[in-house]
């Protein structure tokens, strides 16, 4: 019978090669019984070693906090430039999209230079500012609550705002992606304005540093098969 020495070193070696572990994944390789499992994740848990979840565990705390746009933006910085230049190659000439608030989307609009004219619906005040200086870009500014860690509106007056909008894409940040949980952001009126803005738009692109992956939101926007495309850097869990 293996002993709680090895399973505990098993467990150790799989969270830092993948990122998480699954009770049942690591019972049943190990030959043992999910209690086992369980009893030995709380042990590690007690030690500092990984956060339990609903039937795994992540060397990391997953849920996030609610950070401002001014702290996220100096975060990771390196890979949110290269995830705006890739996202950047999805615009088409005479495009309709959508960008969300959030310093990756911020990040894209900073680089955002269309071949033809564009309009943009947004949410973000300091995309909207940006964005005006573009003259190849039209901007419609949603309207709603003023919320200040991201500098954007919310509410329902900014999900009224999208009834009569179709556009091709809408590109979004999240403070969390899970293979169980899905795409997930720090509040609830952030998610539902979310979801409003992936009904008025064909494709949702979400644009997220290897950081978020493993990690839980307090408001869930969808599961991961809800979006149609994920830009990531490479430092993703071998899980995902």
């Amino acid at each position: 019978m293996i002993s709680i020495a090895e399973r505990h070193k098993y467990i150790k070696e799989q969270l830092s090669k993948n990122g998480f572990v699954r009770v049942l994944d690591v019972a049943e390789h190990l030959g043992v019984t999910g209690a086992t499992i369980r009893k030995d994740l709380r042990i590690l848990e007690a030690q500092g070693v990984l956060y339990r979840t609903h039937g795994s565990a992540s060397p990391v705390k997953p849920h996030v906090m609610d950070l401002s746009i001014g702290e996220k933006s100096t975060q990771h910085v390196s890979e949110k430039q290269a995830i705006a230049r890739a996202a950047q190659t999805l615009i088409m000439p005479d495009d309709a999209i959508i960008l969300a608030s959030g310093s990756t989307v911020t990040a894209f609009a900073e680089v955002l230079k269309p071949d033809g004219s564009i309009n943009v619906v947004t949410p973000s005040l300091g995309i909207a500012v940006l964005l005006n200086e573009r003259d190849a870009v039209k901007v419609m500014v949603l309207g709603g609550e003023m919320y200040k860690n991201s500098l954007s509106v919310r509410g329902g007056y900014a999900e009224q705002g999208l009834i009569n909008v179709s556009c091709s894409k809408l590109f979004i940040g999240c403070d969390g992606l899970d293979l169980a949980t899905g795409v997930t952001c720090s509040n609830i009126p952030e998610s539902r304005l979310t979801n409003a803005m992936m009904a008025a738009a064909s494709q949702t692109v979400v644009l997220a540093d290897s950081s978020k992956f493993g990690r839980r939101g307090f408001g869930k926007i969808g599961n991961v098969e809800d979006v149609d495309i994920i830009i990531t850097d490479s430092g993703i869990p071998d899980s995902f």
